[in-house]
């Protein structure tokens, strides 16, 4: 016979002392033997066999349970459940603060059975919730907390509730009585709780799992299916829908046969007869029911009984006794275990008995078996409760002998609520009124914590005092305290990234700020969960403001005393009397008062002293979470509102975008914003940090000015509590641009003010936002009326939308093919750089013309329903990251590749794939080549569609790339359909280049000016997306929102960048407040110092790309020529040691830069002129302009020119197609320039034809013919660069195929001059100086470190205003570095005590940071950058801190070490000079180089191709220890890595793809 669970208790084995056999599993031993070790892993398996869905409460995001740890592994495996319709029950996990019990209303009402596992901490804040589920089937499994000392009053406290309360006390009883719970709340349709302390059963013999065959039968599956097959319907979550649990007694005129009627499933066929018997032996009471009307469920009734009446009436709880000793019966014949509602151990003739209401009874009983007989509690008796509520004081006089007289009562309650302990109560009402019963005494003690050493001296007290002639009520016994162990506190703590707000206020109003509810706040005696809500944080503030009245009323009659010793601060205390409530004025009169106050030295002086923080009126707060969103009658946040006090309330909300997308809708927290505007009475903002920190500041001083109820809604979005900013950053970006968190400020005394009340601050749905605010004005009237409105008002018809876009464009395409001739052929494309749509859309094009009706369109655009009706299908994908679709493929692949139901017997198709074989070179990694086509094939073929051909697969790695594998593909194509063939098939037109694109401009012009006057589009046209680049401006959109975009239908985020042209980085104050402005007024309120030596703007959106050019030029500065194939923006060095010699170089970098400037108007007419001006050249009608230097078609490609000053390349003078190195001459002023030609940093990856190059020293120029030197050589890269290739057409080829000599002399030339030999210099080093220095002319400069360039506030450092603020009284300049940095310069000594205090004010003047996190730099790649592969400004700095400790461990922090990162190969940031870099290949994925000269003056090369974090900071850690023991003195870390071996040098640009560290591996 099979057992069930746990071998049967010996019949002579007393049942509070099972654990006296305590052991641990021999390791050896058998593994089928004994496994479950701890109480929530017993009780997570039985919830899982028994639940469709189970809510797991988790002390945070990201921190598992003890039942959670067990759940998800469960569900990992997919473990199938007994009752679960899906198989797998859904596992919801919820953090303890977020209300988790209104997560179980709507699957319980929709006929799922739900169990929850959670810690006792959630129960008493969770009781309107428990009143309202205590008349639905729902088990919750409690585990009571604190773990080191339970405190079981958060059972007490909701005894009432309703629930049927069942208690476990052993690991075998925690897996016996949550069965029990399960099988009573199906049978009695009522709520069970199961509450147990984990800490009693710790020590546990472990215990064999459950026998799934006998817990079906226990649990009674078919009233489980007839509980599922019903819904009971509502639509409140909110108001208790009166739902009572009911049952249905069938009179009958002859017995019913017990069970009679319940079949087995099938699955259950192969159970032993053993528990058929036991299914036979239990008779059923009766079926219970929901006594509302709209319930659908029909009891079971037995087909042999004759039914005469049926009474329909409550559960009582005579009724859940007869279930639970139905179900109990049925364990004990299984299993031989005994349970009754309490149960009684020890003597049948004992007089005194203990009954425990704590943890650890088992140690109790033990103590008193051991006993001696002469000790006063031997042979007593112990009595618990297994069925706690209802209480059967019956059953209770029937469970113990007619002989006790006396019972001392043990309450485990810290939280008493009243004098007497509950459990007193109950037995004061059972025995001292029942009838039948001999019990004269029952004395009542709290329980304390109890070392396991001290359970004899604590029983001798008890039973002591219960024999005493008078014993003591309510003794206390044991540690009223609790042991001294740190108890979790995850429940109250913040996320790392939490105290931004606090900090903001902080900064905002100083030692004003009154936090009524802080967390960590010392309140006395009041518990954190207490303290920390809103109805205590209110009660704090208007005792706060009673306080301050008085005070008000001390100061008023202190104004007149006599009291004092000098009359100095009584006329300030009269004028601060009538300036009390305003902050401001109080404030500046305190500062007058209180040091008048210190003089004085008398005791009222003292007096007011003691309290002077209440001179100033204080800014008072209430900060609480998001768990106050789900039920505001409850929260407090109400009673805030109601009272019309000028309190603050600032609500953190932390659900990140996308779990609230993926989540239960009808689950949605109400919106407290819009719940406190329809009071009309508050002022209300809604704001987000890491979208504007600028926004955050304004609301903040907006909701302390407002006289009356504030309330600020902020969102802080973290999946768990050490998520990194960048995690917060995108969930916010997501939240915000989609609408789910609107910024906003609405302020109802504006209209007083004749201003509107709503202020919208998110731009990008400003006017989406208005037109629905203004189409449902009828929901504000709804609202009006009933302000706790109902959730399910918002919805989001995302999918809804995206479906009907799809079905629109497949029918348009259908309309499209009717009446065509010839087989239809659709053809799909996933794409993520246009290869494949561009081969997709070619196909398509070569179909028709051979007759074929085609239809063209991305993966994601097919509707998937339509996909077996299909006849001819050819789906073209290339691949993205480690072997995954490109993102316009993957919902297509998400709907197909786990479908079962899609049939295409009747489908043919064929795969192309676009990939390349080197691109993983690790023999591990090569099944990700062409991964996307290769998995799409199999599963088409799996679902039944026959390959038109077989698949094809395109490779870069080719001689001519993936045109190689499609050459051969494609005809294969048209063989099958018949039609390879046809005669008479059209030329094709040739691709349309950036050369033609060029050419047919009109100089630039295009088609710019009609895109910018699309408003139909975010986005402009492609051609004019690659001549805006000649304007200084990209077209990006954020790819951070593009999924949530695209599935809410909606176009990417698109928006522009701009870059400035400034010839040498230098820009006057005045400048900078401009270029602020602009940040602020049409971008994305940050700027970028770029690796050019200029400004950038980002989240441009194109309806402000003209008033931004605009505003530039009014700055003095232009956009014209710092993109594009022209000579982009001139560097110069910065050098701020040397004033008169840089001011000298930098003229030359103008002279430059001004020389070879386009002279196309198009830019002026574009961007400049006046919209009505009559004389605006556009297009057609513009005359022909003429560029001398550049021709129509400009240069084959970019071309890039930077000076630097010896001993300083801090521009990476070897960089760049042309390198002014500045020659001093014997005067010491600036002679020539040596000029280097070549240098570039563009690569592709696993293409080794690209490849970075250092440039070419062709000789040395003297000053006054520079600008003609470099007119020559870029007139020879216009006239012999490849305008074919673009990958090929940079000057570093164009110099490798001709040769440098060769190149040289075309040079010379067309210049009708020579170069001369190259002059000696001396490069120290490529980074900047940070810090302090003086000039030769005394004037002082300051290098700040902005890592990676980024000008941006943040809570912890307001950089941006801090800049801002110095511009705007700095007499000097402005300087931007090469390597992303600032310097302040040209400060004279008069100024220089101010600046420095306004550094110091903004933290400014911090410049402690590691060599390595000085000398770093990143592009910025992600969100913005169309090209990034992977993160780079967000993730270096990350990166960086984790190298830190291991930095400062070996004594490196002060060692100078150049690392830089890009997204892409492309190389913005200059990586393949870097001593060590890393450049992204895919999300999270990166080639590491290592050998770079620290001088820049050489190229590194591959180590390690394909890497991650884990893999880089396992190299990078034992290499800088390594570095730190073995170096030479003065020997840099490039050097370093060459030296020991660890990387061959790299000599050219020719030579960076050989040697290399890591071989890639051609194996498949």
């Amino acid at each position: 016979m099979a057992t069930f669970l746990f071998p049967s208790r010996q019949k002579d084995e007393h049942p509070h002392s099972q654990r006296t056999q305590h052991h641990h599993l021999d390791t050896m031993a058998d593994p089928a033997a004994l496994r479950i070790s701890t109480a929530e892993e017993a009780v997570a398996r039985i919830a899982y066999l028994a639940s469709d869905v189970i809510v797991s409460v988790q002390p945070a995001h990201g921190v598992d349970s003890q039942f959670s740890k067990h759940l998800s592994r469960y569900a990992t495996r997919g473990d199938k459940s007994l009752v679960a319709q899906t198989g797998v029950p859904e596992i919801q996990t919820i953090r303890q603060n977020a209300d988790p019990l209104l997560s179980v209303f709507t699957p319980i009402r929709n006929g799922k059975l739900t169990s929850v596992t959670t810690t006792s901490s959630i129960l008493v804040s969770s009781v309107p919730h428990l009143y309202r589920l205590a008349n639905f089937p729902v088990v919750i499994h409690v585990s009571i907390k604190p773990s080191s000392y339970p405190d079981y009053s958060s059972i007490t406290s909701i005894r009432n509730s309703g629930f049927t309360f069942l208690q476990s006390e052993t690991l075998q009883e925690a897996q016996d009585i949550a069965l029990t719970a399960h099988a009573l709340a199906i049978k009695s349709w009522k709520g069970v709780i199961h509450f147990f302390d984990p800490g009693s059963s710790a020590q546990d013999t472990h215990i064999q799992f459950e026998n799934g065959s006998l817990v079906g039968a226990i649990l009674d599956l078919e009233a489980v299916k007839a509980f599922q097959k019903g819904k009971i319907g509502g639509d409140s979550i909110y108001a208790d829908d009166g739902r009572v649990a009911s049952i249905t007694e069938n009179v009958s005129t002859a017995p019913a046969t017990p069970m009679e009627g319940v079949a087995l499933p099938a699955a259950l066929s192969i159970a032993e007869s053993t528990s058929q018997a036991i299914l036979s032996k239990a008779s059923s009471v009766g079926t219970s029911s929901p006594g509302n009307s709209s319930s659908e469920r029909n009891g079971s009734v037995s087909s042999a009984t004759t039914v005469e009446s049926a009474i329909e009436r409550a559960v009582a709880s005579q009724d859940i006794y007869k279930f639970v000793t139905e179900i109990w019966t049925k364990l004990e014949h299984a299993l031989g275990r005994k349970y009754t509602p309490f149960e009684y151990s020890g003597p049948s003739d004992a007089e005194n008995a203990v009954f425990i209401f704590g943890s650890d009874v088992g140690a109790f009983a033990q103590a008193i078996d051991a006993a001696k007989a002469t000790e006063v509690y031997a042979k007593a008796g112990v009595i618990t409760a297994r069925l706690y509520r209802p209480w059967l004081g019956l059953n209770l006089v029937e469970s113990i002998p007619k002989s006790i007289k006396k019972v001392a009562v043990l309450e485990q309650i810290r939280r008493k609520t009243t004098k007497w302990g509950p459990l007193l109560l109950d037995l004061l009402a059972t025995l001292k009124s029942g009838p039948g019963n001999g019990v004269e005494t029952i004395v009542g003690h709290q329980l304390g914590y109890i070392a396991p050493e001290t359970v004899p001296q604590a029983l001798r007290g008890v039973f002591q005092n219960l024999t005493s002639e008078k014993p003591i009520q309510n003794l206390e016994v044991g540690n009223a305290d609790g042991p001294t162990v740190t108890e979790d506190k995850a429940d109250q703590s913040q996320p790392k990234v939490e105290g931004a707000y606090m900090k903001i206020l902080d900064q905002i109003f100083g030692s004003r700020l009154y936090l009524a509810n802080a967390l960590g706040a010392k309140n006395a005696g009041i518990l954190d969960s207490v303290a920390t809500n809103p109805e205590f944080g209110f009660g704090s503030l208007l005792a706060r403001k009673e306080h301050r009245q008085r005070f008000l009323s001390e100061v008023e009659k202190a104004s007149t005393s006599t009291e004092f010793i000098t009359e100095a601060a009584k006329p300030w205390l009269k004028e601060w009397i009538s300036s009390a409530n305003d902050d401001k004025k109080a404030s500046e009169i305190a500062d007058e008062i209180i040091p008048r106050l210190q003089m004085d030295g008398s005791a009222l002086s003292q007096a007011l002293l003691a309290k002077s923080g209440l001179f100033r009126k204080e800014s008072q707060w209430l900060v609480g979470s998001d768990a106050w969103a789900y039920d505001l009658g409850n929260s407090g946040v109400h009673h805030v509102l109601a009272s019309g006090e000028n309190v603050n309330m600032l609500v953190i909300d932390s659900t990140p975008y996308s779990e609230k997308a993926a989540g239960n809708a009808a689950r949605r927290k109400k919106d407290i914003g819009l719940y406190a505007m329809n009071y009309g009475n508050a002022y209300v903002a809604s704001v987000a940090v890491y979208s504007s920190y600028t926004q955050v500041l304004q609301a903040m001083i907006e909701a302390d000015q407002f006289n009356g109820p504030s309330v600020i809604v902020a969102y802080l979005p973290y999946f768990k509590e050490d998520d990194s900013p960048l995690t917060v950053l995108q969930e916010t970006k997501k939240a915000v641009y989609m609408g789910y968190w609107p910024l906003y400020r609405w302020d109802p005394k504006n209209e007083e003010k004749g201003a509107p009340n709503f202020s919208l601050d998110s731009e990008r749905i400003k006017n989406e936002l208005k037109a629905f605010l203004a189409r449902d004005n009828h929901l504000t009237q709804l609202m009006k009326r009933n302000p706790q409105f109902s959730s399910s008002l918002a919805q989001d018809y995302g999918s809804e939308v995206r479906a009907l876009q799809k079905r629109k464009a497949k029918d348009a395409y259908n309309q499209l093919l009717e009446g065509l001739a010839g087989a239809p052929l659709t053809i799909l494309f996933g794409s993520d750089n246009g290869n494949a749509e561009s081969l997709a859309k070619r196909l398509g094009n070569r179909g028709k013309a051979r007759g074929l009706k085609t239809m063209v369109m991305a993966m994601e655009d097919f509707p998937i329903e339509d996909l077996p009706s299909e006849e001819n299908i050819v789906i073209l994908t290339s691949v993205a990251g480690q072997g995954e679709f490109p993102q316009n493929a993957r919902a297509f692949w998400d709907a197909v590749k786990d479908n079962t139901e899609l049939d295409l017997a009747n489908v043919k198709f064929s795969l192309f794939g676009l990939g390349d074989s080197h691109y993983w070179p690790r023999k591990e990694d090569k099944h990700y080549y062409n991964k996307p086509a290769k998995d799409l094939d199999r599963i088409l073929t799996n679902l039944g569609g026959q390959r038109l051909a077989e698949i094809g697969l395109g490779d870069d790695q080719d001689p001519d790339g993936y045109q190689t594998g499609y050459q051969t593909w494609e005809p294969l194509i048209w063989q099958a359909l018949g039609v390879d063939k046809v005669e008479g098939l059209p030329e094709e037109p040739a691709p349309i280049t950036n050369e033609d694109i060029k050419i047919s401009s009109n100089f630039l012009r295009g088609t710019i000016v009609e895109g910018l006057n699309d408003q139909t589009t975010g986005a402009i046209s492609a051609p004019d997306q690659q001549l805006t680049k000649f304007h200084g401006t990209y077209m990006q959109d954020d790819r951070d929102l593009r999924d949530e975009r695209k599935a809410a239908g909606l176009e990417p985020a698109y928006s522009f960048m701009i870059r400035c042209r400034l010839a040498g980085g230098i820009a006057t104050p005045k400048q900078w407040l401009q270029m602020d402005d602009i940040s602020d007024a049409h971008g994305n309120q940050t700027m970028k110092l770029t690796t050019r030596q200029t400004f950038q703007f980002h989240g441009v959106v194109k309806s402000k790309l003209k008033p931004a050019m605009q505003d530039i030029n009014k700055a003095l500065m232009t956009t014209i020529a710092a993109c594009g194939d022209v000579n982009r923006n001139v560097m110069c060095s910065s050098l701020p040691t040397q004033a008169e010699y840089q001011k000298e170089v930098w003229h030359y970098s103008k002279v430059v830069s001004d020389h070879l400037l386009p002279s196309t108007t198009a830019y002026h007419e574009i961007w400049l002129k006046d919209e009505n001006d009559k004389k605006t050249q556009v297009a057609g009608d513009a005359v022909q302009d003429y560029e001398p230097l550049y021709g129509p078609t400009y240069l084959p490609r970019k071309f890039k020119i930077t000076i630097a000053i010896p001993p300083h390349n801090d521009t990476d003078v070897y960089a760049h197609d042309i390198g002014l190195i500045a020659i001093k001459g014997k005067d010491g002023k600036l002679a020539g320039f040596n000029l280097t030609a070549g240098g570039g940093m563009g690569v592709t990856h696993n293409n080794k034809k690209t490849y970075p190059r250092t440039g070419s020293m062709l000789g040395y120029v003297a000053k006054e013919d520079i600008h003609m030197a470099c007119e020559k050589v870029m007139l020879v890269q216009r006239d012999f660069g490849d305008r074919k290739n673009r990958k090929h057409a940079r000057l570093k080829y164009t110099m490798d195929v001709m040769g440098d000599d060769v190149f040289k002399g075309k040079v010379e030339g067309m210049w009708g001059k020579k170069f001369q030999k190259a002059k000696p210099f001396h490069f120290q080093s490529n980074i900047d100086t940070f810090g302090w220095q003086k000039d030769e002319l005394g004037l002082n400069h300051f290098t700040f470190f902005i890592e990676n360039g980024r000008i941006e506030d943040t809570v912890d450092f307001p950089m941006k205003t801090g800049l801002r603020e110095i511009a705007k009284v700095l007499d000097g300049e402005f300087r931007l570095t090469g390597n992303q940095h600032l310097i302040v310069s040209n400060v004279k000594d008069s100024q220089l005590p101010q600046i420095k205090e306004m550094m110091a004010k903004y933290k400014l003047d911090n410049i402690q940071f590691t060599g390595l996190r000085l000398s770093s730099s990143a592009c910025v790649a992600f969100p913005t950058c169309g090209l990034a592969m992977a993160e780079s400004e967000r993730y270096l700095p990350v990166l960086i801190s984790k190298l830190e400790g291991v930095i400062e461990e070996n004594g490196l922090r002060q060692e100078s070490i150049v690392m830089r990162m890009t997204g892409c190969p492309n190389g913005c940031a200059r990586p393949w000079l870097a001593e060590v870099a890393f450049v992204g290949k895919a999300f999270g994925t990166y080639n590491m180089y290592l050998g770079g000269g620290y001088h820049g003056q050489r190229l590194n090369k591959l180590y390690r191709s394909s890497i991650k974090e884990e893999d880089i900071l396992g190299i990078m850690k034992p290499l800088l220890k390594r570095y730190s023991l073995e170096k030479t003195d003065g020997e840099h870390f490039g050097d370093f890595c060459i030296r020991i071996g660890m990387i061959k040098e790299t000599t050219e640009g020719k030579t960076f793809h050989d040697d290399v560290a890591e071989e890639e591996s051609d194996e498949e």
